[in-house]
């Protein structure tokens, strides 16, 4: 039997089958659920993301990929989509049978001979153009939409940079694109956990300068070093929920990377605490902006 995994469950909140293999685009190494073929897979088992556009492409990716008949099991924490799960299933063409425990609920259901809706949902949730942002994107990568509010402050602080740099968490590019404005820059890696991210990135940053990788910054394998500039607008939430030592992890990678002397420039909620982390990675790290629940800092190691 042929099992998808999308996504992390706590332990001991599903049965999933051993060998299962995972398509979660924010797990570095996964498969791509999208490249999978129509109709082969037996069973799936899907901690669906909260956004609507997303999760419906997920599931809709999940039941196009499934043998009719095959079974999928969808649940989500009650808060965070999960009471709309069945609907969405429904909405497929899907009998649904619903439980509810763990403050998560779980709809089973089987693949429909014939699903309904599934090219509306896939296109709906596959990467675009995205107008009035300039760039390509997709529903689920963060903030995909729109220039976030903290990119967007240190978009606007960053002075003109030098050498060889990275972006850690680059997102689509857009903090990479301001940076290789400056042809002074000789090279610069960009970094992300979602492979959406990724692939969205490797679209806008049409530069020979570049480069696009795939990887979890909390666990680089110190490829790079000696860098001139490190730039970053550090995670903070993990699973939707808020974890300050992803920003902490963020700035001991970026220390790492740096040379003696090396700047790393970045931007964060103005309530996070990295001051301590700052002070222990870095020679001096000073605040140049704090205006609009942000604060923009450059360390210099």
């Amino acid at each position: 039997m042929t099992t998808l995994l999308y996504g992390a469950p706590a332990p001991g909140l599903v049965d999933i089958p051993p060998g299962a293999t995972q398509v979660s685009p924010i797990v570095p190494g996964s498969a791509d659920l999208a490249a999978i073929p129509d109709a082969s897979i037996d069973h799936a088992v899907i901690l669906a993301p909260g956004g609507v556009l997303e999760r419906d492409y997920v599931l809709a990716q999940a039941l196009r990929v499934l043998k009719p008949g095959a079974s999928l099991l969808a649940f989500a924490p009650k808060d965070k989509g999960g009471s709309r799960l069945r609907k969405a299933l429904e909405g497929f063409g899907c009998t649904v049978v619903e439980d509810a425990r763990k403050h998560h609920r779980f709809c089973h259901a089987k693949r429909p001979a014939e699903p309904t809706g599934l090219d509306a949902a896939i296109a709906a949730g596959s990467p675009r153009l995205v107008p009035g942002l300039g760039a390509w994107s997709q529903p689920g990568v963060f903030s995909w939409d729109r220039l976030d509010p903290g990119s967007a402050r240190l978009i606007g602080q960053l002075p003109t940079l030098s050498g060889h740099g990275a972006d850690l968490g680059c997102g689509v590019g857009l903090l990479a694109t301001r940076v290789l404005a400056s042809p002074a820059v000789t090279s610069l890696a960009c970094l992300d956990i979602d492979r959406r991210a990724v692939a969205c990135a490797e679209h806008n940053l049409d530069d020979p300068r570049a480069t696009v990788r795939w990887a979890d910054v909390r666990q680089w394998d110190d490829s790079l070093v000696g860098l001139d500039f490190v730039v970053m607008n550090p995670p903070f939430h993990d699973g939707g929920t808020e974890d300050r030592e992803l920003g902490v992890a963020f700035v001991r990678t970026a220390a790492r990377m740096l040379r003696r002397g090396g700047v790393c420039w970045l931007v964060a909620n103005r309530h996070l605490p990295y001051e301590a982390a700052l002070a222990a990675a870095f020679e001096t790290a000073t605040v140049r902006d704090d205006a609009g629940g942000y604060k923009i800092i450059e360390a210099r190691k």
